[in-house]
């Protein structure tokens, strides 16, 4: 597949408010389209309870699969974004659609492996915060953690010192740049022929141009998550594919990639 190499993808001023527009347009896809969506997040949440079930009493095996989960599963949502891309196209939109997307990364010269180029880049971060914050734990922690209930005892609820507080620190700092490599990557990667790293730099040039906006978006994801994740995971098939379709209009709000070449099924 050849890629183009011109071009810039130009942020746009977003309004404070902009992010509670994405998820209105993200829940209307899902209602359009509630087949897809429901495999989509049912297929997820099946893969997270098998999370639960094998690691269930080792904490860093535990740790490091799902935050690997919660990285890679904005990669499985691609096909959310084409479903979005059809209904704002009044194409049709199906499981048949998800399909096809999926075999078109097979472009007409070579494989088209950008998809799996960033969907690794992800995975190494998620394995980066899991040593960082394994060596965090480990040197301050009082007693080994070896278990969930181990870090819900001695570092969630710890009477003494600020390890949690400092836990959540680190990661909010981790996350900052990952965040902002791929806010709008992967939408992006679908709707245009550019390179990963000229998708990666559009995303970090449309949070810089809009902080105050983005942060606000990337609050609302944590959030939707964590309200998907807690429940037993039984949020999931709500939150992921109506997280899924928001993220195709934040993208379509956020940059102007009209000067790359549209990348065709």
């Amino acid at each position: 597949m050849t890629i183009a190499t011109l071009g810039v993808a130009v942020p746009r001023t977003l309004a404070i408010t902009q992010p509670f527009d994405w998820l209105a347009a993200g829940w209307r896809d899902f209602r359009r389209a509630p087949l897809v969506g429901a495999v989509h997040g049912v297929l997820l949440a099946g893969f997270g309870w098998l999370l639960l079930v094998v690691a269930e009493d080792r904490f860093w095996f535990l740790a490091g699969a799902f935050s690997g989960f919660l990285l890679i599963a904005p990669v499985l949502a691609v096909g959310l974004y084409a479903v979005s891309r059809a209904l704002e196209r009044d194409e049709p939109a199906g499981l048949g659609l998800v399909w096809r997307t999926w075999l078109s990364w097979r472009g007409r010269e070579c494989y088209d492996w950008r998809l799996v180029r960033f969907g690794l880049l992800l995975a190494l971060a998620g394995t980066g915060w899991v040593l960082t914050s394994a060596s965090l734990i480990t040197l301050l922690a009082p007693v080994p953690i070896a278990t969930p209930h181990d870090f819900l005892a001695h570092v969630v609820l710890a009477r003494e010192g600020f390890l949690f507080e400092a836990w959540l620190a680190l990661g909010g700092v981790l996350a900052a740049p990952v965040f902002a490599s791929s806010v709008i990557t992967l939408p992006l990667l679908l709707d245009r022929r550019i390179g990963v790293l000229d998708a990666v730099l559009a995303s970090w040039r449309a949070v810089l141009a809009n902080p105050v906006p983005l942060g606000l978006w990337a609050a609302s994801i944590m959030g939707l998550t964590l309200c998907g994740l807690l429940p037993a995971l039984l949020g999931l098939p709500i939150v992921v594919p109506w997280l899924g379709h928001a993220s195709w209009h934040a993208y379509r709000d956020t940059v102007d990639a009209s000067s790359f070449p549209p990348r065709e099924d």
